[in-house]
């Protein structure tokens, strides 16, 4: 049996930080931006790194279309972009949305409990021992991070009620994803049925 990539959770430093990765884009594609690292960390240099560091590894996975997009989109379309970064890079947070939010949501079970995450993460941690590794601090904290990450990105409502939202995807994303994958749309929620139609 051919063991399964280790999860990745650095994401709890950082959440969707779409107006810094943003920033990060133009520093890193267009002009460099004097002290970045002061102005991501709201003048805390060393918070400013960590947050460099990694958005420079988001910015790494998305293709060259979608890092255009990122400069050039308006807030909506970045926030989408940054959400496909986030869900390229962390397969943590990207099998937790097709497997159990896009899963309900297809069957019109629009309420995600905190027993879908728990059985979640129990499932996941047979297969992935980097789970087991984890402190209780950093398994609290990575449940809150990937709430806050979908709620910021507009798939629940928010982080109390959890509540599942329709996605309806600005036209240039939907470009860029037919483009790169179109197995991403899955991560907006789309059924196998919408994405073949997108597709054909």
């Amino acid at each position: 049996m051919v063991a399964e990539k280790k999860y990745s959770f650095s994401f709890t430093a950082a959440s969707l930080r779409t107006r810094e990765l943003s920033l990060v884009a133009k520093h890193v594609l267009e002009n460099p931006i004097d002290d970045i690292e002061g102005v991501l960390g709201h003048g805390k240099r060393t918070t400013g790194k960590r947050y460099l560091v990694e958005m420079v590894k988001w910015l790494n996975v998305l293709t060259e279309e979608q890092k255009t997009l990122l400069l050039e989109g308006n807030f909506n379309v970045q926030k989408e972009i940054t959400f496909i970064a986030v869900c390229k890079n962390f397969a943590f947070i990207r099998d937790f949305i097709i497997e159990v939010i896009r899963e309900k949501y297809i069957v019109f079970d629009y309420e995600i409990t905190n027993g879908d995450y728990l059985s979640f993460f129990r499932r996941k941690a047979e297969s992935h021992p980097e789970i087991d590794k984890l402190t209780e601090v950093t398994q609290n904290k990575v449940r809150q991070v990937t709430f806050k990450i979908l709620e910021q990105a507009g798939l629940i409502n928010n982080i109390k009620s959890k509540m599942i939202q329709p996605q309806i995807i600005e036209p240039q994303t939907k470009k860029v994803i037919l483009k790169d994958n179109s197995e991403l749309f899955k991560i907006f929620l789309y059924s196998d049925f919408d994405i073949q139609t997108l597709t054909s």
